[in-house]
């Protein structure tokens, strides 16, 4: 009997430590996501009762003009974002890949922008980029050249955001790429080396096809992170100018804690949750056609 109680317990041991784990992801993920998917059918404002619309909120998305425009600046804005990540990301890995000194330090130098606050880099690059008193400003003015309007022309906002958003984060992703170089044997570098391979045929031929795993992953994560960059946004630009720079995750906030529209808000987020989640498929789907696992 005491054999079998102490079998018991230690079935249930494992389960006991995971119960906080367990309660907290019900109440505070699971709860959060089902309450919000009920939320986006309703009409509610927080301070009076909600009133059921079924689809109303959703129709009212898929018939506004300015949602559109939202959803063209977000796709935008993901464009530059990973295609500036990947390309950025492995130029840095393929230069700081190298076996000399003071590595480390450049290394650490450009991960920095990575765990600055978001908030504090939008505010010194809208100080920098300041049409009267900006340093880029006065450098291009004693260069002879006059200075755009990085942040207040609507054809110019976006791109500036995406690109200081693609310095910030490139240092991470050029961790993940040298992760993914120094992983490769230098056995096959060296043996292309000796059949008469140059450096570059050696990275197109050798480099790049073993890196594909590396580079998937890349893809997949910065694709994910372009949807939600709300930040650099909020500190640089609040949406504007003419609604140029105001991307999906933001409208989520404006109409949430805004307008107070929560029901449309949730809505959007939902849009905005199938989107990702469909180009994360495409990726996943597309990845047996290019990635190459073994060496």
């Amino acid at each position: 009997m005491k054999r079998k109680q102490l079998s018991w317990y230690k079935k249930q041991d494992p389960w006991l430590f995971l119960f906080p784990t367990i309660v907290g992801l019900i109440f505070f993920r699971v709860g959060p996501i089902i309450s919000s998917f009920l939320i986006s059918f309703t009409d509610w404002d927080i301070l009076r009762d909600a009133r059921f619309l079924a689809l109303d909120n959703y129709k009212e998305l898929f018939t506004s003009s300015a949602f559109y425009q939202v959803f063209g600046n977000t796709l935008a804005f993901s464009f530059i974002y990973v295609c500036g990540v990947t390309i950025f990301g492995l130029l840095l890995a393929l230069l700081l890949n190298q076996k000399l000194k003071g590595m480390k330090f450049f290394r650490s130098a450009f991960y920095t922008p990575v765990v600055t606050s978001a908030v504090a880099v939008g505010i010194i690059w809208t100080w920098i980029l300041s049409p009267k008193y900006g340093i880029l400003t006065i450098v291009l003015t004693k260069m002879g050249l006059d200075s755009p309007y990085w942040l207040g022309d609507p054809s110019l906002a976006l791109f500036t955001v995406a690109l200081i958003q693609v310095w910030k984060m490139s240092g991470y992703y050029m961790i993940l790429f040298l992760a993914g170089l120094q992983n490769i044997p230098e056995s096959l570098k060296e043996a292309a080396r000796i059949d008469g391979a140059g450096k570059f045929k050696t990275f197109t031929k050798i480099t790049l096809p073993l890196l594909t795993p590396t580079t998937f992953f890349v893809l997949s994560i910065s694709i994910i992170d372009s949807f939600k960059n709300f930040e650099l946004i909020y500190a640089m630009t609040r949406g504007g100018p003419q609604n140029s720079t105001n991307t999906l995750v933001y409208d989520v906030y404006l109409n949430a804690f805004v307008y107070y529209r929560m029901g449309y808000s949730s809505a959007l987020a939902y849009v905005l949750l199938f989107i990702v989640g469909l180009l994360t498929a495409f990726n996943f789907y597309g990845k047996k056609r290019w990635v190459q696992y073994q060496y």
